[in-house]
């Protein structure tokens, strides 16, 4: 047995040599102040079914404050979870929307807004609801990659 592992530490370390160590680190995690957002004109501008990169509005649409557009440029993928109201009530009463589901950023928000997400919603009603969360957002893809 010793033998075997005689080659396996140089044979990882030359692996990453090779390909990097970011293979192996974990996906980023921000924990951000998340709203909801509609395609009404009285939210957005006059194109309110284009986001700003062109794309058209959907379920899985979001859009960053522009100080996250760092972290998380256009076309960045990421998977959210709701961790509730700013005083922690509601923990993941929306994660139904969020489970299992990709969000794309495709949109930016008002240059006022700091570290904030806006997720898009079919519904008026819905995004009302939603009202402000905190959201765990993990990094899947930085960029259009």
């Amino acid at each position: 047995m010793k033998g075997a592992f005689r080659w396996f530490i140089p044979a990882l370390l030359g692996l990453v040599l090779i390909f990097g160590a970011g293979w192996a680190q974990a996906p980023k995690v921000f924990v951000l102040k998340a709203t909801a957002y509609t395609s009404s004109v009285r939210e957005t501008d006059s194109t309110p079914f284009i986001t700003a990169t062109g794309a058209r509005t959907r379920i899985g649409i979001i859009a960053v404050s522009r100080d996250m557009l760092r972290e998380l440029p256009y076309g960045s993928k990421v998977m959210l979870e709701d961790l509730g109201t700013p005083s922690g009530k509601g923990r993941g009463r929306f994660n139904y929307l969020f489970r299992d589901r990709v969000f794309v950023v495709e949109d930016t928000m008002h240059p006022r807004k700091r570290e904030q997400i806006d997720v898009w919603l079919p519904d008026r009603s819905t995004a009302i609801r939603f009202g402000v969360r905190n959201v765990r957002v993990t990094v899947i893809q930085r960029g259009r990659g």
